[in-house]
């Protein structure tokens, strides 16, 4: 059945909501014919479809005809709702397709759907399958215009690669989707993708795209159908063995390793959705290790805590409820939880998310004017975070977070309100504002020069945005006390005043140009301290060029003041930045900045050379090698080094199949100073090589089995060369049960 195409100027209301002028409403058929999902449509229920062509180019073209062919059928059977792309090549050998890990293959060819299931334009839920069958399943938060790929639904899919294209087949259960429990037909916003990365990343639609408009799930067309169906309960019991044994030194190269007991323990995660609406996360006993290894970062002549991202799929899911304008929520302060619960949902405009978990230690992030430090105590915890927000007119909304933080001579509050209005298309106003009550452990407080008592600070952030097709503009405002803190959250610096304005223009290329989008940036910032005082000023121009081979190069001018140990520098610093995919499954790029810089342990001005490669190869379709380096020299302006620090990040992994693979990872720092010219004794030479094996298998997100080997060996001035200092064995096994 063909879907009729509305024409323009047509408006057609659906559940409250207007379908755009150009969109069409598509008719979702029930069937009761079996489908195997095989990657082969020729099973009888195909013909009872939807069928749905991908006619636009919607980038680098704008809204122009397709240069492939893509057919797409649509059918539901009460309780799943199943997909086939049909996607014709004219060079079927061109067709960039891997074996990957899940959640990995956003550089090849894929398909998929969005599907706004609530039909309210706020948020949807992604799936997406290279031609392989590799799963990618995200959210997108429409609102905040942000996507999270933490999200993980258990789900069926299968691809195979023919002479004239490929086909992918997709099975998505509806207890894996929330989705309102009314009578009649479900209303839902859809989009149907097709990438195809050739010379350019070309994104196929049935939806063109008005780019002076700034939103995307406003402009999907609408899908009718599941009459009768019911969203499950989605009942999930999540059991978990882990095993592990360490052994280590705590004087490398003098005290051999010591054998470690082997730890074994037993878990649970339960989820279960309480309604079409609200889910409930408990875990007991979990194990919240981290099985991959941090990338590798370097922590030299830096001020200020280093970011990484949470792994830890408890945290992950449904993580984007918590994210508001100040970083006030980082779940990885949370280190060693013995237990933890979770409740989401979404009720009409009103959604929510709650979690609170017991920690066995406590984490401490301390901010400050011109420095961070973080420190542990050994101490048990009490976390909990409270947010919400209540929807209303085009992607508004108002809300409150509420922070808890308790343990043993020690608190943190924290709450606040926060908001964003759309004002229109182009113009919306976001702000946050919060305020804290703290009370540090005496130790702590003594060690870090904290007050010994109880004390309390507030911040506030506002933000003006106007984006339209071809301009932007930002104005950022946020006041932060010396005395604020967000300790379950990530803010590195308090104390000061920060006023940020920028803009800039974009040229978006035609057919046969050779860039596809150029845009020029230019940034003012200033940072003051309480009393005014300057901290840091900067002004920056920026021209970012999107090119063949799906190149990307940007350059950067900055000339700055900064302020330190009461001393003002003038910087003038620059950045060159590129990156280019030569041939499928080949990604090439290198940072680097160089100028002026700050020696922050010297106080003194010094010249920076900074760079940063990186390689992602597909060296066959089974194997993947990443590499992530980091080179960094610090000079006197008489041309004496200051130091040379290296990082070097490197994991090849063997994809077996969609289920498994086996990854090394080696990373190495290695860091030379100069002691001449340091004023503080330091070490003239520091290494670490750390090494990790690791199989996994995967059937599902949460049905898994990993086994895995790590070591670390270590080497500075006291020692002769690079001596063992811990080396670790580790095994999980968990399975998903559905009653």
């Amino acid at each position: 059945m063909l879907p009729t195409r509305l024409q323009l100027g047509l408006l057609v209301l659906t559940a409250g909501l207007a379908v755009p002028a150009w969109a069409s409403v598509a008719d979702l058929p029930r069937t009761s014919a079996e489908i195997t999902i095989d990657g082969v449509i020729d099973e009888a229920a195909w013909k009872e479809a939807t069928r749905i062509d991908l006619d636009y180019e919607t980038r680098p073209g704008e809204n122009i005809d397709a240069p492939v062919n893509t057919t797409v059928y649509i059918v539901e059977d009460g309780e799943n709702l199943y997909l086939a792309f049909d996607a014709e090549d004219p060079d079927p050998k061109a067709i960039r397709a891997y074996l990957r890990d899940r959640d990995s293959a956003w550089s090849d060819d894929f398909v998929g759907i969005v599907i706004d299931t609530f039909n309210d334009e706020r948020r949807a839920f992604q799936f997406f399958a290279n031609p392989l069958g590799v799963q990618m399943d995200t959210t997108n938060d429409d609102v905040n215009q942000r996507e999270d790929s933490s999200w993980d639904a258990i789900w069926s899919s299968a691809g195979k690669i023919h002479d004239t294209g490929y086909i992918v087949e997709m099975q998505i259960p509806l207890n894996q989707l929330r989705f309102p429990d009314t009578d009649g037909k479900q209303t839902w916003g859809y989009d149907l993708l097709r990438f195809y990365p050739r010379d350019h990343r070309y994104r196929l639609s049935n939806n063109p795209q008005d780019r002076n408009r700034n939103c995307y799930l406003c402009q999907l067309s609408k899908l009718q159908g599941l009459e009768g169906s019911e969203p499950g309960r989605d009942l999930e019991i999540v059991p978990t063995i882990t095993a592990s044994q360490t052994d280590s030194t705590d004087d490398p190269g003098v005290e051999p390793l010591q054998s470690g007991s082997t730890d074994a323990e037993a878990g649970v995660s339960v989820r279960w959705g309480i309604t079409p609406d609200i889910t409930a996360n408990l875990t007991i006993n979990p194990d919240f290790s981290q099985i991959e290894a941090d990338v590798a970062q370097l922590d030299v002549n830096e001020r200020f805590a280093l970011f990484f991202p949470e792994r830890r799929p408890f945290f992950l899911e449904g993580a984007d409820y918590f994210n508001t304008l100040i970083d006030a929520v980082f779940t990885r302060n949370i280190a060693d939880p013995d237990v933890g619960a979770k409740l989401t949902g979404k009720r009409n405009e009103h959604t929510f998310g709650i979690f609170a978990a017991q920690d066995a230690v406590t984490n401490l992030l301390i901010p400050g004017v011109f420095s961070s430090d973080t420190t542990t105590v050994q101490d048990e915890n009490n976390a909990f975070v409270g947010r919400y927000s209540y929807g209303f007119g085009e992607a508004s909304f108002i809300g409150g977070l509420l922070t808890v933080r308790e343990g043993d001579d020690y608190h943190s509050y924290l709450g606040g309100v926060d908001g964003r209005w759309k004002i229109s298309d182009h113009h919306s106003l976001a702000f946050q504002y919060l305020e804290s009550d703290t009370e540090y452990p005496d130790d702590v407080a003594l060690e870090f020069e904290q007050s010994l008592d109880s004390f309390d600070g507030d911040a506030l952030s506002v933000e003006y945005e106007y984006d339209s097709r071809n301009w932007f503009a930002n104005i950022e405002y946020a006041d932060v006390s010396e005395e604020f803190r967000a300790d379950l959250g990530f803010v590195t610096r308090v104390g000061g005043e920060v006023q940020e304005i920028s803009g800039g223009r974009v040229w978006h290329g035609e057919e046969g140009d050779f860039f596809n989008r150029i845009v020029l940036h230019s940034e003012y910032e200033e940072v003051n301290d309480e009393e005014g005082g300057l901290l840091e000023r900067d002004t920056s121009l920026r021209l970012n060029l999107n090119g063949p081979m799906q190149s990307f190069f940007q350059t950067r001018v900055t000339r700055a003041d900064e302020v330190w140990e009461g001393v003002r520098y003038d910087l003038d610093h620059y950045g060159l930045f590129g990156e280019f995919q030569p041939r499928g499954g080949l990604l090439a790029g290198l940072l680097m900045r160089f100028g002026d810089k700050i020696d922050y342990s010297n106080d003194r001005l010094a010249d920076t050379l900074h760079l940063e490669p990186f390689v992602n190869w597909n060296i066959n379709r089974n194997m993947l090698m990443r590499f992530r380096g980091v080179y960094s020299r610090l000079e006197t302006l008489d041309g004496e080094k200051i130091f040379d620090a290296s990082v070097a990040d490197m994991r090849l992994t063997w994809q077996f199949d969609l289920r498994s693979f086996v990854r090394l990872t080696v990373q190495y720092q290695d860091v030379e100073k100069n002691q001449a010219v340091y004023v503080d004794e330091v070490d003239a030479r520091e290494k670490e090589v750390g090494r990790q094996l690791l199989y996994s298998y995967k059937l599902n997100p949460r049905t898994l089995f990993f086994l895995g080997y790590s070591d670390l060996y270590v080497d500075d001035d006291d020692l002769d060369e690079l001596e063992a200092s811990d080396r670790t064995w580790f095994m999980k096994i968990s399975y998903a049960w559905t009653p």
